[in-house]
C-alpha cells in the first residue's frame, strides 16, 4: 500500500492507545456519531487474545499525532459467508486528501488476505458501516464497489418517567446475571441469533472477551430468565464511562437481548429488558440505548418501541465481495 508522502503507516500497538483515543475524540466532536472511547477501552481492544494487531490494524501518523486508522474484524466461524467487518476514520483536519480511500483500500486488501488464509472455500465479503447522514463516507464506499446490504437503528429511551414491568410465566425465574450460568447464556445467545442476518456463533473465548468479560459489562444491570438450568431469555447491560464523561449522561447500553426459539411469544425478553430499564433508573441512569436490525425477524423493533425506545440515528451496512 502506498501512502502520501510524509505519512507514516504502521500497525497499532498498546502504547498508541492514548493517541488513538485522541483521534476518536476529534472524530466524535466533528461527526457526532454518539461513540466515545477512552484509552482504556482501546487498550482492551488491543489486548484481545484473538486480535493479530500486526495484520489487522494500521495507524496513520503525522509526527506523534495519529491522523487516521483502520481495523479489520475477521470472523472466527462461518455459517454461510465469511464476513470480515472493517472500521476506520480520518482526523477531520486531514480529510479530503485521499486518506479515507487509501485506508479503505488497505482494509479490502487485508480482508482479502485474511479470507484467503482462514476460509478460502467459503464465499467472502468485506463489510463496513456508515451513518446515513455521512454522505462523503457513503459516496466513498459506493465508489469502491460496496453496495447497501442492511439498515440498523440506534435507539434511545429516557429513564425518568414511569417504567413498565412484566411477570414471567409460572415455573420460570427472572434473576440477575451470575457467572455460574455464563456458558448456558452463551449457548442460549447462539441459538437465539441463529436466524439473524450476519450472525455467527460466539466461541467461549470471544464470549468472555467481548460480552460478559468486557470492562463495560454490568452484571447488576443484566437479567436472564431461567427454566431450571436452561437460559430461556436474557437482556445484558453495559456502561461506557467515556460516554458519560463526554455527555454528562449516564446511559445503560443494552448490548444483547434474545429469546430461545422454544420460548418465544411469551414476553420473556420484554420482561428481562423492562427489568434492566427499571434497575437502571433506580441506579441513577438517565437513559438507555440499544441497536437493532431494521429487518429483525423476531419483531424486536416493535418490542423496543413499546418500551419507550425511539430511533436516534440510522446506519447502513455495506458489503463488497472478496
Amino acid at each position: 500500500m502506498t501512502w502520501p508522502e510524509g505519512i507514516v503507516a504502521r500497525s497499532i500497538t498498546t502504547g498508541d492507545a492514548p493517541a488513538w483515543a485522541d483521534l476518536l475524540a476529534a472524530r466524535e466532536a466533528f461527526d457526532q456519531d454518539g461513540e466515545n472511547y477512552d484509552a482504556s477501552d482501546l487498550l482492551e481492544e488491543l489486548e484481545d487474545p484473538q486480535l493479530d494487531a500486526e495484520r489487522a490494524t494500521v495507524g496513520l501518523w503525522s509526527g506523534d499525532q495519529m491522523i487516521g486508522y483502520a481495523k479489520i474484524h475477521p470472523a472466527r466461524t462461518v455459517v454461510d459467508v465469511d464476513r470480515v467487518s472493517v472500521e476506520g476514520t480520518v482526523h477531520p483536519e486531514w480529510r479530503r486528501r485521499g486518506l479515507g480511500g487509501a485506508l479503505m483500500r488497505w482494509t479490502i486488501h487485508a480482508a482479502g488476505e485474511q479470507h484467503a488464509a482462514t476460509f478460502p472455500d467459503s464465499p467472502g465479503e468485506v463489510r463496513a458501516s456508515a451513518k446515513n447522514t455521512h454522505e462523503g463516507s457513503i459516496a466513498m464506499l459506493r465508489g469502491l464497489g460496496f453496495e447497501e446490504a442492511r439498515y440498523f437503528f440506534d435507539m434511545k429511551a429516557p429513564l425518568d418517567g414511569p417504567l413498565q414491568s412484566f411477570e414471567t410465566p409460572d415455573g420460570l425465574q427472572l434473576v440477575h446475571y451470575d457467572p455460574s450460568f455464563d456458558e448456558a447464556l452463551r449457548v442460549a445467545h447462539n441459538e437465539a441469533f441463529r436466524d439473524h442476518w450476519g450472525s455467527v456463533p460466539r466461541d467461549p473465548e470471544s464470549w468472555k472477551t467481548h460480552v460478559t468479560g468486557s470492562r463495560a459489562f454490568r452484571p447488576k444491570l443484566s437479567y436472564v430468565v431461567l427454566d431450571g438450568d436452561t437460559v430461556a431469555a436474557y437482556a445484558l447491560g453495559y456502561e461506557w464511562a467515556a460516554d458519560t464523561a463526554v455527555t454528562g449522561i449516564r446511559e445503560v447500553y443494552v448490548g444483547q437481548v434474545g429469546t430461545r426459539r422454544a420460548y418465544r411469544g411469551r414476553g420473556l425478553a420484554r420482561a428481562a429488558l423492562a427489568t434492566v430499564l427499571a434497575e437502571g433508573a433506580r441506579a441513577g441512569y438517565q437513559r438507555a440505548s440499544l441497536g437493532v436490525d431494521a429487518d429483525n425477524p423476531t419483531g424486536a423493533l416493535g418490542l423496543y418501541e413499546s418500551l419507550g425506545f425511539v430511533v436516534h440515528s440510522k446506519w447502513i451496512t455495506f458489503r463488497r465481495a472478496l
